[in-house]
């Protein structure tokens, strides 16, 4: 038996108003006072009421506003935007100019109701979600969205319950450039730096291209040369616990340029040379990545493109089109390091 969703005139009963003032309070109308609109705005929450935009939109025009979700992904008190999305925001604004939309930028803890103000505000027409923390537990809220047939579009992982929604680069190959190009400056001792786990399936396909890679080469994955790692502070205490760990090792291959960036610290302040004692590669092509010393070897995500195909795609689903193009393919991009 299906689950009947919860209505406006729901919320009226466990606020203790009229349905016209649930309407006006969802809406932030001045005609209702603040104490008013927070007691509806609470029991909506509560009750995990999201305005039906289909019927909304009989009633009011569009927006002409894409919302872009910047999470923080760690959950820590001091918000620290991850550097890769903040790249993203230029090409998005000017694809979302050309379409003649404007863009709102959030960024907000993963919380239970982080789409909630956004959605019952009416205040865009779609989100653009950058960032998801812990997979395991945004996937329900993912569903939730496309339950109640709310246009978004996540920078992600390239996942079947995810069809549609998603837009990405291919990281298996990502993986396999990085491990390949390793091997073929005579490296055969690769760490992995990074979360390969389901709560971090980008990080996990490209662990998954890193170890398909050894293995055709007769390389045995080794576990003890895997250290997880989120951001530049955990690659650079992943670096001081693969050297205190004792095991040989030629080459790294960091998922991301923050981390890789962590994890050459802790290989200078050990004397290491780079790359002639250790040789090590990046993800993402951040512009930093360029200019530390030694600049980085890393694979490549066209930021230009990938805000392109988000905005793009998004819009389509907002005017009920197939999306286009929607996985970017990357590129290796050699630099001193390797």
């Amino acid at each position: 038996m299906a689950v009947q969703k919860p209505t406006s005139l729901d919320i009226a009963a466990a606020a203790g108003v009229s349905q016209a003032t649930v309407s006006r309070a969802l809406r932030d109308s001045p005609q209702v006072s603040e104490e008013t609109r927070e007691r509806v705005k609470k029991a909506a929450r509560e009750l995990g009421y999201i305005v039906n935009r289909n019927a909304a939109g009989l009633r009011t025009q569009q927006t002409n506003v894409l919302a872009v979700l910047l999470f923080d992904e760690l959950g820590q008190h001091r918000f620290e935007a991850n550097p890769f999305f903040l790249s993203m925001f230029g090409s998005i604004s000017h694809a979302a100019a050309e379409l003649k939309y404007d863009v709102l930028v959030t960024f907000q803890e993963d919380s239970e109701n982080w789409h909630h103000d956004l959605i019952v505000a009416n205040r865009a027409d779609g989100i653009i979600l950058l960032g998801y923390g812990d997979y395991r537990d945004s996937g329900s809220k993912f569903s939730m969205l496309t339950e109640n047939e709310c246009p978004y579009v996540l920078w992600g992982p390239d996942l079947p319950e995810l069809k549609g929604k998603v837009v990405g680069c291919n990281n298996i190959k990502g993986g396999r450039l990085a491990t390949e190009h390793l091997l073929s400056t005579g490296r055969n001792k690769i760490a992995f730096v990074g979360e390969a786990s389901a709560s971090s399936p980008e990080f996990l396909a490209r662990f998954q291209g890193y170890s398909q890679t050894l293995t055709d080469a007769g390389i045995a994955v080794d576990p003890a040369l895997q250290f997880d790692a989120h951001d530049e502070q955990e690659g650079y205490l992943a670096g001081l616990r693969l050297l205190a760990s004792g095991c040989q090792f030629d080459g790294v291959f960091a998922v991301s340029d923050s981390i890789a960036i962590g994890v050459m610290r802790a290989l200078k302040e050990a004397d290491k040379r780079i790359p002639d004692d250790i040789a090590l590669v990046g993800f993402d092509d951040l512009p930093l990545a360029a200019y530390v010393e030694p600049s980085l070897t890393t694979v490549r995500q066209d930021c230009k493109m990938a805000g392109q195909l988000l905005v793009h795609s998004l819009v389509s689903q907002i005017h009920k089109k197939a999306p286009g193009q929607m996985t970017i393919e990357p590129e290796l991009i050699v630099r001193q390091s390797s």
